[in-house]
């Protein structure tokens, strides 16, 4: 066995005993991106081309610092984004709501379908609308100085790589409750994973002490954004205009009467994300 896969069932024990949840897939992740090569060459790697910074960065992994912060790139769908301290690192969960946004803006019988990202963090859902709907025009709004930076920093990125993709993301400064009052009536549909976590409760330490709290909190039950994006869909789209929110697991049920028919909205769901558990509410404005 090549000195680096030794070093690697090492750094899987110490992870393991740190209490990291995937210990290997952190291991080798990790030693990937020390190393320049893809999770599946590992096993090329020289003896002479190890590169012990490799126990820095298991060590930050050990402290329970976030895999991301430590390669720095985080994917998404089909896009690989830039993201550290000062932004939420985007979730698998939230791919299973984007990808429901996806299909039905490819739906549309619209020349130019417009999709609005509140709060748009890395810009993971507003990029992957983009790249994934070429005709549509995405809005992404972003409050926080240091997550729009964020923001801006992937959009410039994939500019690089797809400029039509990137040509047809906007980012706007602004809180939710003000934002894009110049698109009022107009919208197809508002996408949004807002914090939802209740003040007070328990979180792990990859999030409780590195993600931002804006990004986290917000209110005693979780919802107060939520009933945010709620008043903001309700101005922004158009009628049979569609909402997409993400929540927490136990929410769904809460989150529904958000978007219940006696708050004037129709065709209100809950949907699940991979691991079967209630992940986002969607609805259409009457």
């Amino acid at each position: 066995m090549s000195l680096l896969m030794n070093e690697i069932a090492a750094a899987v024990t110490r992870l393991a005993d740190a209490g990291v949840e995937s210990p290997r897939t952190d291991a080798e992740l990790i030693a990937a991106h020390r190393h320049g090569v893809r999770r599946g060459e590992l096993h090329l790697v020289k003896d002479a081309d190890f590169d012990p910074r490799y126990w820095d960065d298991i060590a930050r992994r050990a402290a329970r610092e976030p895999l991301q912060h430590i390669t720095g790139i985080a994917y998404f769908r089909y896009l690989d984004l830039e993201v550290g301290p000062g932004v939420f690192v985007p979730r698998p969960e939230t791919e299973v709501m984007t990808g429901w946004a996806i299909d039905r803006l490819t739906a549309m019988d619209v020349a130019e379908p417009i999709a609005v990202d509140l709060g748009s963090g890395s810009g993971a859902i507003a990029l992957a609308i983009a790249q994934e709907v070429p005709r549509a025009r995405v809005h992404a709004v972003e409050g926080d100085p240091l997550a729009r930076a964020w923001t801006a920093r992937n959009i410039e990125r994939s500019a690089l790589a797809a400029p039509h993709v990137t040509g047809r993301v906007t980012l706007h400064a602004g809180d939710f409750e003000s934002a894009l009052a110049e698109f009022d009536g107009t919208v197809d549909l508002v996408i949004s994973n807002p914090p939802y976590i209740p003040v007070g409760a328990w979180v792990p330490p990859e999030v409780g002490e590195y993600e931002p709290a804006a990004a986290l909190f917000s209110g005693t039950d979780g919802l107060d954004a939520i009933r945010v994006v709620e008043r903001v869909a309700k101005r922004l789209l158009r009628p049979g205009g569609l909402v997409a929110v993400e929540h927490g697991a136990p929410q769904g049920a809460a989150v529904y009467w958000v978007f219940a028919e006696e708050c004037g909205w129709l065709q209100t769901r809950n949907h699940r994300d991979l691991a079967g558990l209630d992940r986002f509410v969607t609805a259409s404005l009457p």
